[in-house]
């Protein structure tokens, strides 16, 4: 006989979400034992990832690499592969074991890292972060379906935004550890040492983080314990609703693809930004590694996973009455970081620069944990992790691909005839950027506000 959750499975139409309905079981300690680990993976993925910027200075002083090399290595390099291999190795994770292909990538990320501090040329860094490319393809998706089968609806906002602290803690521990081991020792030693945790971490995965059963969560259960981690006949056809199937319909769907382009658009700017700051406080701000270490770690952990944790908090509030605010809430708080972001690229010294930079670092990421909660929300138990690639893959083309090739390109446009601010003149090219986000955001809630019209009438 069938299972409630197949049958609901079923009566839903291909790429549409399950309707939510309460009560549902709270999480248990086994839930957020798991996104606790998660959590720490991401770290280590955005650590990993960002290490390269943080570090940029000594790095340049040593290999003799340019603003545009630097960008086109921390962005379109690295996000081609991130973004290409990202499809496959989420189908591919959506029919297999998640947790098993989450682990693997771990381990190939952190061995291409500790490579990375190996290299001993331009090419050879190159090479490096290509193949830190093919690891993180598998990191994030992954995650984000199997906090859903641990999270229900009414929950996963609040779940995806403490585990997208990920990157905040990532960026503070990156330049905490990486500027204070480069100016003790030498920036290779920080490479190795996170290559090295990366592996472990990998192990620690692999064998302890048990596989979630896929949709559990979308239909109520009973109030009181969480039901049983092991599968069940029935429950998702292995076959899902098909690659080609998954894409139609995310391209397809106005409120998916809008989302992404959106995120995408402010994405620009986050990683432009993020992937040249620590250069800039350094070159124009005149800023030490160690003063970066202190005083630049604890502003990003602290402002990005604020910015974070409201954002998923304000749309599992206000989003319970209707999903337009997982889109108002990116676009009230991109608007109001564009006077904060003026003002740090405006200020004379470091001290100036980074009491402006506390309004951007709290706002510019107002949009992941709605973005992503969204994307969750809006599909089958079986389409979450291909969904949840798909999004990156348009996020970070747009976002992680050009944003840092721009800016550094930029740079060295200006370079010839402002060789002093170079880097400043470029960080103001990137404000009309902000107002794109605003658009787009304020779009997605108009197509959000015509989708629950046309339910309300069927």
């Amino acid at each position: 006989m069938p299972s409630p959750d197949s049958a609901v499975q079923a009566a839903s139409p291909p790429g549409t979400a399950v309707p939510p309905a309460a009560p549902y079981a709270r999480p248990d300690g086994k839930a957020w034992f798991v996104l606790a680990i998660l959590c720490f993976v991401y770290v280590l993925n955005f650590l990993d990832r960002q290490i390269i910027s943080i570090l940029a200075k000594p790095i340049q002083d040593e290999l003799g690499i340019t603003d545009g090399q630097l960008g086109r290595i921390t962005g379109l390099y690295f996000a081609l592969v991130y973004c290409i291999l990202g499809i496959p190795v989420a189908w591919i994770a959506d029919r297999t074991n998640r947790v098993k292909v989450l682990s693997v990538a771990c381990a190939i990320w952190s061995a291409a890292t500790l490579f990375c501090g190996l290299a001993r040329s331009y090419p050879q860094l190159v090479v490096g972060r290509l193949a830190v490319g093919v690891g993180e393809a598998g990191g994030v998706p992954p995650s984000y379906a199997i906090i859903s089968d641990y999270f229900p609806p009414g929950r996963r906002g609040t779940a995806l935004a403490l585990f997208n602290f990920g990157p905040p803690i990532g960026m503070a521990l990156g330049v905490a550890f990486g500027a204070s081991m480069a100016a003790a020792f030498d920036w290779r030693i920080a490479f190795i040492s996170l290559g090295i945790v990366g592996i472990t971490t990998a192990l620690f995965v692999y064998f302890f983080v048990p596989e979630p059963e896929k949709g559990r969560l979308d239909t109520p259960a009973p109030v009181g314990p969480m039901p049983s981690l092991e599968p069940s006949a029935g429950k998702i056809p292995s076959s899902g609703s098909g690659f080609w199937g998954t894409m139609r319909m995310f391209f397809m769907r106005p409120v998916l693809i809008l989302t992404a382009l959106a995120s995408g658009a402010i994405q620009f700017v986050t990683y432009a930004t993020l992937n040249f700051t620590t250069l800039f406080l350094m070159r124009e701000k005149d800023m030490t590694l160690q003063e970066l270490a202190l005083y630049y770690s604890i502003l990003l952990g602290v402002g990005v996973a604020a910015g974070m944790y409201v954002s998923g908090w304000l749309v599992d509030r206000f989003g319970q009455r209707s999903k337009v605010a997982y889109a108002l809430v990116p676009a009230i708080g991109l608007a109001a970081a564009i006077p904060f972001f003026l003002g740090f690229v405006w200020a004379p010294g470091w001290p100036l620069a980074l009491l402006f930079l506390i309004g951007p670092t709290f706002f510019n990421y107002f949009y992941l944990s709605p973005a992503v909660t969204l994307v969750q929300e809006e599909v089958r138990p079986d389409q979450r992790v291909l969904a949840g690639a798909l999004l990156l893959l348009i996020m970070n083309l747009i976002g992680l691909g050009l944003g840092p090739t721009y800016l550094g390109m930029a740079s060295d446009m200006f370079r010839a005839a402002n060789p002093e601010n170079s880097l400043q003149l470029a960080f103001y090219t990137l404000t009309p950027f902000y107002g794109v986000a605003v658009l787009l955001f304020l779009w997605l809630a108009h197509a959000i506000r015509k989708e629950e019209a046309e339910r309300a009438k069927s």
